[in-house]
């Protein structure tokens, strides 16, 4: 099974009964379910029970950390249908306990007024290595079993950090940092799909401009890391198999979180959606 193949499989969710579903995840070492995908197939699950409107917003967030091992169920509650509007609830679960929740609205089609921040500069996405080969290269420097892990994971999602920070050696990075992101492959025409992936694509990379602020990365030891909620705004229909720009900042961090905010590009510089996720961000205290 191809890398991508493997995550539409994931998010194709089982229903189960009347607006219950069942989601899986991939058993591939990680120690809690990708937020990501939780996030995806939330939205997935909703989508499923509302015809004639696109989702324009998602709010959730993470409760519990998520166990690879089980299934996870999605249970989504009508909200509301308005006759522009119309919202959903969905609370995934495990065990017995919610591991997150999240509301989506959707919006009747509509014209009205446009404007847009322009997208900054960027070398093409064929410049600049993919982060396999960052991975590669960081291997052959280091011999952190995290590294031969993030080596051995699937990746249905090809990434091309610009702002690179060094993992093992990571120097205080201020202001925004730019990643090209795009599916492994070909989507076909399904809108809520490319938004699904786009979700998905969403949780990598945007925690990383709170810590990277002040000299760390993700292998920094004494670091808890964690997301605690995630947002995205879509402005207009996304094709999640062609290249964007990712484009993050983390305007505050305070209180062991740290907010960041993420703008999302098309190659030709239309502002597609955009992102916002708190995470934790604890220094781990001495024993």
């Amino acid at each position: 099974m191809s890398k991508l193949a493997g995550l539409l499989e994931r998010l194709d969710i089982e229903p189960l009964d009347v607006d219950l579903y069942r989601g899986f995840s991939p058993r591939d070492g990680r120690p809690r379910i990708f937020g990501g995908l939780v996030a995806a197939q939330s939205l997935v699950a909703a989508c499923r029970t509302i015809e004639g409107r696109v989702a324009h917003s998602l709010h959730g967030y993470f409760l519990r950390a998520g166990d690879t091992s089980v299934p996870v169920l999605y249970h989504v509650d009508r909200i509301r249908d308005g006759r522009s509007f119309a919202t959903r609830r969905i609370v995934a679960k495990q065990h017995g306990k919610a591991i997150f929740n999240m509301s989506v609205s959707f919006q009747a089609p509509e014209e009205g007024l446009e404007h847009q921040i322009a997208m900054p500069d960027a070398p093409p996405p064929d410049g600049v290595p993919t982060n396999v080969e960052r991975l590669r290269a960081y291997r052959e420097r280091s011999q952190h079993p995290a590294i031969d892990f993030l080596l051995k994971l699937d990746r249905p999602i090809q990434r091309r950090e610009v702002d690179h920070v060094d993992l093992l050696d990571p120097a205080p990075h201020e202001g925004s940092q730019r990643m090209w992101f795009r599916a492994e492959g070909e989507l076909g025409d399904d809108p809520v799909l490319h938004q699904a992936v786009l979700t998905y694509a969403s949780d990598y990379g945007l925690l990383e401009s709170s810590f990277n602020h002040h000299g760390h990365s993700f292998l920094t030891e004494k670091l808890i890391i964690a997301s605690l909620d995630h947002a995205v705004w879509f402005h207009q229909d996304v094709r999640a198999d062609q290249w964007m720009l990712y484009v993050t900042q983390s305007p505050r961090t305070s209180g062991g979180r740290g907010l960041n905010f993420g703008h999302i590009y098309s190659e030709e510089g239309v502002l597609l959606a955009s992102v916002a996720q708190e995470g934790l961000m604890r220094i781990r205290k001495p024993k």
